[in-house]
């Protein structure tokens, strides 16, 4: 799991085999099983997330049950819940394995201990919250302009490996729209 891990991060970054080896040190390797919780809403966010094999979801409910998925992270993703991770704080979020789930986990500390190590990392990170950033605020625009359809469109456009593996019922909770809304889109689309 961690070679895959490895992989990523030396074609993102100028890492020695020291590097990784003190990465591996400090991490841990955990295989999840479908349908659980890496983080359950109300719990400290213990660590920063890198899937090396399968598909997670953050997601938030609603008092009545709805639930409003957040992102999908499948392979060579990073996920956490960043408010909760960095400041400490009970989580609002809940992270759920879809598919049998293979990720490498490191806590607050160990990152500390990593960035000051190795400088590049803490860089490749700076890098990787400035692109999630970006992201959140494109996802925020596409949400209030964007119709349904367009919504839909960019979807299975941007995220086809995930598109195929989750549920029309999560697509429909992540664009914002109901699955009837969902269902008449497909409808049309399949028509054309």
């Amino acid at each position: 799991m961690f070679e895959i891990f490895g992989t990523h991060i030396t074609a993102n970054g100028d890492f020695t085999p020291g590097d990784l080896t003190l990465m591996r040190s400090l991490s841990t390797i955990k295989k999840i099983r479908r349908r659980e919780f890496l983080l359950q809403e109300g719990e400290v966010c213990r660590y920063k997330i890198f899937v090396t094999k399968g598909l997670l979801r953050s997601y938030c409910l609603k008092h009545d049950g709805t639930e409003h998925v957040m992102r999908f992270a499948s392979e060579n993703c990073w996920t956490t819940d960043h408010d909760s991770f960095k400041n400490q704080t009970p989580s609002v979020c809940n992270i759920e394995a879809l598919e049998n789930t293979e990720v490498v986990l490191w806590t607050r500390e160990s990152l500390a201990e990593l960035y000051t190590s190795i400088p590049a990392l803490k860089s490749y990170m700076e890098r990787l919250i400035d692109k999630s950033l970006r992201v959140s605020h494109e996802r925020i625009l596409k949400n209030i302009s964007y119709t349904s359809e367009e919504k839909y469109e960019d979807f299975i456009t941007s995220f086809p490996d995930v598109f195929r593996r989750v549920p029309l019922h999560m697509v429909a909770s992540y664009l914002g729209v109901s699955r009837e809304t969902l269902s008449r889109i497909r409808q049309v689309r399949m028509k054309s």
